[in-house]
């Protein structure tokens, strides 16, 4: 698998990146659970697999995500040759704490947990849910800290991860990141992010697109999967879905792989984040990344309408 210069960093990263969320047993968000047997065996499935690139999170199931990514590591005695890690800080979930000495703290905490000396990849995470957007924002806040981590040499590049475009697009341009997540917001029902794309392309800003399959839905099914951006969908919200399938299911094609590639294929996007939680799914990531799709399909589905809303502008957030 072909790899790409995340930002003007010296890291390379291949063009699918796997999602350490689920891992860490959120069924609040996903609607499911995932053991740690399960969850290991899929991290073992990523560092084996053809992918170098793996994203998780301090607070993903309150920590236990990291700690089984940690687990895997330990037990291998160090990451793979050439892999590259992402994680994030995240604030202080019971107060909504987000200082200077909180980024510490958290990444104190993801060192530990993760049984690493530095992370590849180190991200501010979801600032919009943190109690004092000021403590961020400010002079010595928690922006200001993070890039002295990566001068510091325990991060070597650093990005902005934010679940609100409105939060996340100010902080963007004002300070120099490596690297940007955005998730649920570049997909086949979804274009929100594509202002903020061209920005972070223009700027050598890496874009990372999360969640191509929004939280679920285009990979498994609106009848399997009814949930659009982790929350219950009803029918109204499920149309385009199902309008998308109509076209898949015309030309032969699962919605899965088109999902996926939708995003593949913008050259923008310097990695494809897709979530995976049982050791199967990484074989079906690669061998949907790889399907050779019509064109015919793609014309069709570009005739199809879409939202430009930020469909976590209104979410109802639950961190398990």
């Amino acid at each position: 698998m072909p790899k790409f210069a995340l930002g003007k960093t010296d890291l390379e990263v291949t063009e699918l990146c796997f999602g350490g969320s689920a891992l860490g047993d959120m069924p609040d968000t996903y609607g499911y659970s995932v053991d740690e047997d399960r969850a290991r065996a899929t991290v073992e499935a990523i560092f084996d697999g053809l992918v170098n690139f793996l994203d998780t999170s301090r607070n993903y199931g309150f920590g236990r995500s990291e700690e089984r990514i940690g687990a895997v590591i330990k037990d291998r005695g160090g990451l793979p040759e050439g892999f590259v890690l992402s994680t994030k800080l995240d604030r202080e979930m019971e107060t909504g704490r987000f200082d200077a000495a909180r980024v510490r703290q958290s990444l104190e905490e993801s060192l530990a947990a993760l049984n690493l000396d530095s992370i590849p990849l180190l991200h501010l995470h979801d600032p919009e849910h943190a109690r004092d957007l000021g403590e961020i924002t400010g002079d010595g806040g928690a922006l200001d800290e993070l890039f002295k981590l990566k001068e510091e040499g325990l991060a070597q590049a650093v990005g902005l991860a934010a679940g609100r475009l409105d939060v996340m697009e100010p902080i963007l341009r004002t300070y120099p990141f490596d690297a940007l997540i955005s998730h649920n917001r570049f997909t086949l029902l979804n274009r929100s992010a594509d202002a903020m794309f061209d920005y972070a392309y223009d700027n050598d800003i890496a874009v990372l697109n999360a969640a191509p399959f929004a939280s679920g839905v285009l990979a498994k099914g609106s009848a399997a999967m009814p949930r659009i951006t982790y929350q219950e969908a009803d029918d109204a919200a499920l149309a385009p879905v199902r309008a998308i399938e109509e076209i898949c299911a015309r030309h032969g094609v699962p919605t899965g792989p088109a999902a996926l590639q939708f995003s593949l294929r913008d050259p923008r996007i310097t990695s494809t984040v897709v979530g995976v939680s049982k050791p199967e799914r990484v074989q079906q990531t690669l061998d949907w990344a790889a399907m050779k799709l019509p064109e015919a399909l793609w014309d069709e589905l570009s005739k199809l309408p879409f939202s430009d809303e930020d469909p976590e502008a209104n979410r109802d957030y639950k961190p398990g």
